[in-house]
C-alpha cells in the first residue's frame, strides 16, 4: 500500500522519496486546483484565512502535520476521525529570538537610529532598556518558557509568567493565573503576549487592560493577532500613551493603509518570527520523521488532543 502525503516544499518532497511513500507537491496557499486525495497533509497555515477550509476537502485524509506550533486555525477544517500533530520543538527558539529582538529594538530605538542614519544625522539617544525592567509574560508553555530563558541575561528587574492556571514550574517559577492580570498589569514596563488564540483569549488585550498599563510601557505581541483589540491599541498609541511591537496582528496579513503601519510608537514585523534557516531545518526534520513514523505503523508525536 501507498502512503500519499501532501507537501508544500520541494526539500520535503526529495526526503520523502522512499519505496512506499508517495510525496505530492501541493502548496495550500499557492497552488490554484484543490488537493488531490492524499492520506497525510503536511501544511503550513495558509496566509488568506478564505483557503483554509481546503483541508475539509482533501479526499482519504486522515493526518495532518502543522510545520508550527499554533493549531488554531485548522480545527473546523479537519476531518473528524484524522490526528493532528504540530512541530512543537522546531519553532520555539527562533519565535523567541525574535520577540527579544522587538523588544530591544524598541526599547533602544532602532527605528529611529535608523531614520536618523537615512538622513545622516549624529545624534544621541536616550533610551529606555530591558535591564532593570519589569517584564510581564503572558504564557508559559514552549515559546513563554524560551522567552523567559532569554530575558534572563539582560538582568530585567523581574519577570512576572502569567498563564490559564497559576501553578509551580519545576525549576520554581511562580505562574500567576490569568484572573491576576488586572493587579498585575500597571507593575509592568513591558508586557509580552505569547499566548494560543482561543475563545478565553480572544480580545483579552482590549481597552480596559491597555488602560491599566503605565505610560509608557510597551506591548509585544508573538502570540496571535486577536488576542489583542487593535482599535484600542491603536488609540493608546496615538495619544502616545503606549509603545508596541507587533509580529502578529489583527487584520493579518495586514492590509496597505491600515493605520497600525503608521501609527506612533508602533513596530510591525510580518509573522516572521519563526522564519529562519534554522526552523526550516528542524521542522523539516521533524516532518520527515513523523512521516516515516505514520509509514511503518508508528503512533504520532506531538499530537494536539485540545481539538474542543
Amino acid at each position: 500500500m501507498t502512503l500519499r502525503v501532501l507537501v508544500p516544499w520541494q526539500r520535503l518532497f526529495d526526503a520523502l522519496q522512499i519505496p512506499g511513500i508517495e510525496p505530492i507537491l501541493w502548496h495550500i496557499n499557492d497552488d490554484p486546483e484543490d488537493a488531490p486525495e492524499a492520506e497525510v497533509l503536511v501544511t503550513e497555515r495558509p496566509s488568506n484565512p478564505e483557503l483554509r477550509s481546503r483541508v475539509a476537502r482533501i479526499k482519504g485524509l486522515r493526518h495532518v502535520h502543522l510545520l508550527s506550533i499554533g493549531y488554531e486555525w485548522v480545527l473546523e477544517h479537519l476531518p473528524q476521525h484524522a490526528t493532528l500533530t504540530n512541530s512543537r520543538g522546531a519553532v520555539e527558539d527562533a519565535t523567541a529570538e525574535h520577540c527579544l529582538a522587538l523588544i530591544l529594538a524598541s526599547l533602544r530605538e532602532l527605528p529611529k537610529a535608523l531614520e536618523q542614519q537615512r538622513k545622516q544625522r549624529w545624534e544621541r539617544i536616550w533610551t529606555s532598556s530591558l535591564h532593570g525592567s519589569t517584564v510581564l509574560l503572558l504564557g508559559a508553555g514552549g515559546v513563554g518558557s524560551a522567552i523567559a530563558e532569554r530575558l534572563a541575561p539582560f538582568k530585567p528587574a523581574q519577570v512576572i509568567t502569567v498563564a490559564s492556571k497559576a501553578r509551580t514550574l519545576d525549576d520554581g517559577t511562580v505562574v500567576h493565573g490569568i484572573s491576576d492580570v488586572e493587579q498585575l498589569l500597571p507593575l509592568a514596563d513591558i508586557v509580552i503576549v505569547a499566548l494560543p488564540h482561543t475563545s478565553r483569549t480572544e480580545r483579552l488585550v482590549n481597552a480596559e487592560f491597555l488602560a491599566r498599563l503605565r505610560d509608557g510601557a510597551l506591548l509585544v505581541n508573538i502570540g496571535r493577532g486577536p488576542i489583542v483589540d487593535t482599535e484600542a491599541l491603536l488609540q493608546e498609541l496615538d495619544r502616545g500613551q503606549l509603545r508596541a511591537a507587533l509580529d502578529v496582528t489583527d487584520p493579518e496579513p495586514l492590509p496597505s493603509g491600515h493605520p497600525l503601519w503608521t501609527a506612533p510608537n508602533c513596530l510591525v514585523t510580518p509573522h516572521m518570527a519563526g522564519d529562519t534557516g534554522e526552523f526550516l531545518k528542524l521542522v523539516s526534520e521533524l516532518a520527515i520523521a513523523q512521516v516515516r513514523g505514520i509509514f511503518v505503523g508508528k503512533k504520532p508525536f506531538n499530537i494536539v488532543t485540545d481539538r474542543n
